[in-house]
Formats: C-alpha cells, sequence, structure tokens
C-alpha cells in the first residue's frame, strides 16, 4: 500500500538547487561549496537543514567531504552507475551474483591481457602488495582483509591496462565483488584458492604474457563460480 505524498522538506529542496547547477555547469567538479553557515544564509534555512542536504548529496556520490578543507563537487557517475547495478541485482529476477559472475568472465580475462601488455613497475609493486597482504591475511583466516586486498588487486589490474574507462567500469561494481568475495570467503578453502590465483596472474602479468595472464583469469573466475555455488561454512 503506498503512502501518501508528503510535501517536500527543505532540505530535498536545496538538494535539487544544488543538483541542478552540478547539471547546468555552474558547478563544475573540483569546485568548493560554500561553508554550512553561508549556505544557511543563502537558502534561509537552519544549518540543520543544510546538514542534511549535504549528506544527501554525499550519498549520491556528488560531494565529496574533505575534513578540515571542506565540501568539493565530485564526479558522480561512478556512484550512480555502482547503485543502479546493486539495485538491479539485489530486486532482479536473476540471481545477481551469477550474473556478476558472468560480467566478470566477460572483462576480466580481456583486462588481465591487456596488462600484461602495458604495466609498469608501479601496477606490479601495488598487486604483489596485495598479494603479500593477502597471503597473511589467508594464514590467519581474517576474511575481511584478505577481501579488502582482493579489490585492490583487481582494480591495480584494471588500472594497468591504461584504459581510463576501465577502472571506472570495474570501481561501478566493487561493492558487489565485496559481497562476492565474503561469500566465496567463507567456503572452506575459499581464501586460499582465491590466493593461488591471484598469484599466477601476477606471474603472467610480469612475464608480460597475455596469453598466460587470460588464462590464469579465466581460471581464477571459474573457481568463484564454483566455489559461489559450494555451501559455506560461518567458519574461517
Amino acid at each position: 500500500m503506498y503512502l501518501p505524498i508528503q510535501s517536500e522538506r527543505l532540505y530535498e529542496q536545496i538538494v535539487t538547487q544544488i543538483e541542478r547547477r552540478i547539471m547546468a555547469g555552474e558547478l563544475k567538479i573540483g569546485d568548493q561549496l560554500p561553508a554550512e553557515r553561508e549556505l544557511a544564509e543563502q537558502f534561509a534555512v537552519s544549518r540543520t537543514a543544510v546538514r542534511e542536504a549535504v549528506k544527501a548529496l554525499h550519498q549520491k556520490g556528488l560531494i565529496e567531504i574533505r575534513p578540515g578543507r571542506g565540501t568539493f563537487v565530485t564526479n558522480g557517475t561512478q556512484g550512480a552507475m555502482r547503485h543502479s547495478i546493486g539495485l538491479l541485482l539485489h530486486f532482479g529476477s536473476t540471481d545477481g551474483l551469477a550474473d556478476l559472475t558472468e560480467v566478470r568472465e566477460i572483462l576480466e580475462p580481456e583486462i588481465a591481457a591487456r596488462a600484461a601488455t602495458r604495466i609498469t613497475d608501479e601496477y606490479i609493486t601495488a598487486m604483489q602488495e596485495a598479494v603479500d597482504i593477502m597471503e597473511t591475511a589467508t594464514t590467519e583466516g581474517n576474511s575481511d582483509v584478505f577481501v579488502e586486498a582482493d579489490l585492490d588487486f583487481h582494480l591495480a589490474l584494471a588500472e594497468a591496462t591504461q584504459n581510463a574507462l576501465i577502472p571506472v567500469l570495474m570501481d561501478s561494481v566493487i561493492d558487489l565483488l565485496r559481497e562476492q568475495r565474503k561469500r566465496t570467503g567463507l567456503v572452506s578453502g575459499g581464501l586460499a584458492h582465491g590466493q593461488f590465483h591471484h598469484k599466477i596472474i601476477l606471474e603472467a602479468v610480469i612475464r608480460r604474457d597475455p596469453d598466460a595472464a587470460r588464462s590464469a583469469m579465466k581460471n581464477h573466475l571459474q573457481q568463484v563460480r564454483e566455489d559461489s555455488k559450494t555451501p559455506t561454512t560461518g567458519v574461517m
């Protein structure tokens, strides 16, 4: 049953005005918003209303709050994309994580292959650091630390392609990847499975061997698919 529509609250009107200015190009990425007190004076509202508006804009990915520096307009594209994909997978009629694995199988083997031909020492170092963290986390059974390092590994691989769009695509599903990796990490041996494949991918990339990198990523994602189907134990 639907509820009656309420009149728009003050903070929502503030959000609407700022959104319109961003869409019109009057506020650009990197522009700093006035301080809370100044915004309250400009809108002729309380600071509480401004604070709620800033919170809403931040949740939408339109602004970034930098402690001690202020509030800045940022690129909301990734946040909006992530939100939309998240809603689709959570409320769609299909198995969301299975769909995610299929998308990864389409994208990531070629990402790995392309990275192998373009990677620099900077990204090799980032991937190696992620692998080292995952190694320790696997030994300690710390799935939270493992998952964050796992995501860093895959993002570094995407950035190593030197294609500006690929990290954006990967970042748009990062929260979903986090959920998937936490689930597979609960499978007995799940962390060790992932770590085994990460090492092989890294070795192929370091050798600048695109075919080996592509194959290693395919094998990794096949393992993810199998672990996703295995009942979790709840014990690391």
